[in-house]
């Protein structure tokens, strides 16, 4: 018979797994929703990576109201959806209101910022891997 390990010991198997597949050098293949892990990277942004592979990588971004993320580029390409809230987007030249449902591409190399109009949800995709996003390894 199987009994309910409760919260507390969902997430303690959740980071034993994660910690598992890094100590081999291997991603985790599968993420259970859970509220812990985000790591505020600036004021009023906090992102965490749910799943990563060897080519691109999957993170979860919360972004408060009035929050913004300045100029800067990398070399990973950018894809981005909007579950809620309200962003401008900056992208080289570009401005674009961006809405739930709205997505987005972000080139390599490519200057974009963003202004957080309304608290927001947002995923995206870098490819290829962000090293300074992975679990378990400070920026």
């Amino acid at each position: 018979m199987m009994t309910d390990i409760g919260v507390a010991g969902r997430l303690r198997f959740i980071l034993q797994y994660h910690e598992m597949c890094f100590q081999k050098g291997k991603p985790p293949m599968f993420y259970k929703r859970n509220s812990n892990g985000y790591k505020q990277v600036l004021t009023g942004i906090q992102l965490k990576t749910l799943v990563y592979g060897d080519k691109t990588l999957f993170t979860e971004f919360r972004l408060e109201q009035g929050s913004q993320l300045p100029p800067h580029a990398h070399p990973q390409e950018q894809t981005g959806y909007l579950i809620a809230g309200r962003i401008r987007l900056f992208i080289g030249d570009e401005v674009f209101e961006v809405e739930p449902g709205d997505s987005w591409c972000v080139l390599s190399n490519v200057e974009h910022r963003a202004e957080i109009l309304a608290d927001s949800v947002a995923i995206e995709v870098f490819s290829p891997v962000r090293e300074d996003y992975l679990p378990y390894r400070s920026a």
